[in-house]
């Protein structure tokens, strides 16, 4: 394997708990609903993720927990945001403190501990026949985790549901006008439970694929603020699922890049700048920054996003 192809299958890599995330965020926005709580989500799907698989020598044991952890947050987000109509964005903020310190207290009783060799290799690179031949692409997207071929899977089976499918259509209506969903028959209360779950359980799987695949021993804040860069990477792809490929694609190759430069010099002008590993790290959220600020300075953002999320629906009110 060349280098180039090396690093760019190492930006895949490093861009799947981005798209695994961005989806989650993107199911819940679809639905009306801005949840800034994906980092606790993450943070959770990691945890009970690899206390599963630890315990359980299963991988898909693992999987399901991590899916369940940030299923479990979503259902509290979703409790307070859907059924008694709280602050959207207060409790996304809040299910971020609490996901992280949960997830962190819980954790110290496996501090450092290595996940079980049997959930890593069932869970790790897997070649496909045939396809893992082909020059330069096939070990950068062929020769991955599973997670990465299922985030790929769900970006495009996402799209065809939003755009093919009635339910997906009927989850657009809810988050553009709930009331004129709930007046066409639409059960706006379960599509918003059913959209906001499982866009949970996606961000619990981005963070599942650190602890069980990625980083394999648990540690502290092991998502480092992935979540957060997931929420800007929604709008960056305009609510599109697989524009959300190429977004988080992208910062997976900042990331990488991170990590090869770091420490290198460059010479600009015959004078020669060091590329710390600091100003290297903050890269991908430079550009976080430059896309939440590109949103706010446009008319309508990077891209129209549900005309109705931020805004509690009551029925009675309509």
């Amino acid at each position: 394997m060349n280098e180039a192809a090396l690093f760019f299958q190492m930006s895949v890599q490093l861009g799947t708990p981005f798209l695994l995330a961005t989806l989650g965020g993107i199911l819940c926005e679809k639905a009306g609903h801005l949840n800034l709580g994906i980092e606790g989500m993450m943070m959770l799907g990691a945890f009970f993720g690899f206390q599963a698989g630890f315990l359980s020598h299963s991988p898909a044991a693992a999987l399901l927990m991590a899916a369940a952890g940030g299923a479990l947050g979503a259902l509290i987000y979703a409790v307070i945001t859907v059924t008694l109509m709280g602050n959207q964005t207060v409790t996304g903020f809040a299910l971020t403190i609490f996901g992280t310190g949960l997830a962190n207290f819980l954790g110290k009783a496996y501090s450092s501990q290595i996940m079980d060799s049997a959930v890593t290799s069932a869970l790790g690179p897997r070649s496909i026949p045939g396809l893992s031949k082909i020059p330069f692409l096939g070990s950068v997207l062929f020769s991955q985790s599973l997670f990465v071929y299922l985030s790929l899977f769900l970006a495009v089976g996402l799209l065809f549901y939003y755009q093919k499918t009635r339910f997906g259509l009927a989850v657009r209506m809810v988050g553009e006008n709930p009331g004129t969903a709930d007046a066409s028959g639409v059960n706006v209360t379960l599509y918003k439970y059913v959209h906001i779950l499982l866009g949970g359980a996606l961000c619990g799987l981005g963070g599942g694929y650190l602890s069980l695949v990625y980083v394999p021993y648990w540690q502290d804040n092991i998502t480092a603020g992935m979540g957060w860069i997931a929420v800007a990477l929604v709008i960056f792809s305009g609510w599109n699922p697989v524009k959300a490929i190429f977004g988080c694609y992208l910062f997976g190759i900042l990331k990488g890049m991170t990590l090869k430069f770091q420490g290198s010099s460059l010479s600009v002008f015959g004078l020669d700048i060091s590329l710390a590993a600091q100003v290297m790290d903050m890269l991908p959220y430079i550009l976080t920054v430059a896309v939440l600020v590109l949103s706010a300075i446009t008319k309508k953002g990077v891209g129209a996003g549900p005309a109705g999320v931020g805004k509690p629906y009551f029925r009675e009110a309509r």
